[in-house]
């Protein structure tokens, strides 16, 4: 899409750095390690990545814009700045892969397994709801999207081509505090009516 100002790059590039942060360490990403282990077809489990993302993230940015258009920009303000800095908080817990939430059946093929259980792992996770949160800032619902994506692919594929090795190298605890001190200054600054 063609960038019609500052506040579409804004968005843009907020929305990739705020779900790569938070994306480190998270379900989804503990989600694509054990699917790239299991399948072995690191190029299929990207492009079902990519799919989901883009399918479960627009119908979050819709739900997004849609709370904007019914909300004063004051109320918005104070809302996104108070669920920024709870996102803040919620990044400081560490998630875990149930069992549950790993495909067991995979003869669909790579592609349809990492793309539905993808999608049913990114519904109500934190990257999802900071996309609905993002949204509802910035009136650029496809630049928040494409931003979104970005970071989601931008913290899975090298968890889907470098795989497990990655992740114990490294320091997630440190990336988790780095990712809650973006999504509470985040906050504080819309609250402030900075951001």
């Amino acid at each position: 899409p063609p960038v019609t100002g500052h506040a579409d790059m804004d968005a843009f590039i907020a929305s990739t750095l705020l779900v790569a942060l938070a994306e480190i360490g998270d379900k989804t990403q503990l989600l694509s390690f054990v699917l790239a282990a299991r399948l072995r077809r690191p190029w299929a489990i990207i492009a079902g990545i990519l799919v989901a993302t883009l399918a479960n993230h627009a119908l979050a940015g819709w739900v997004g814009t849609l709370i904007a258009d019914f909300s004063s920009p004051e109320t918005m303000r104070w809302v996104t700045g108070i669920v920024f800095i709870a996102f803040g908080l919620w990044t400081l817990k560490p998630d875990e892969l149930d069992e549950d939430d790993a495909p067991k059946n995979t003869s669909a093929g790579a592609f349809v397994t990492t793309t539905v259980a993808f999608f049913i792992a990114e519904m109500g996770d934190k990257t999802q709801f900071a996309t609905i949160a993002l949204a509802a800032k910035y009136d650029a619902l496809v630049w928040v999207v494409a931003g979104t994506t970005l970071g989601m692919l931008a913290a899975n594929v090298p968890a889907v081509l470098i795989g497990e090795k990655l992740a114990h190298r490294l320091p997630l605890k440190q990336i988790r505090w780095a990712a809650a001190a973006v999504f509470a200054a985040t906050g504080v600054l819309t609250l402030a009516g900075v951001a």
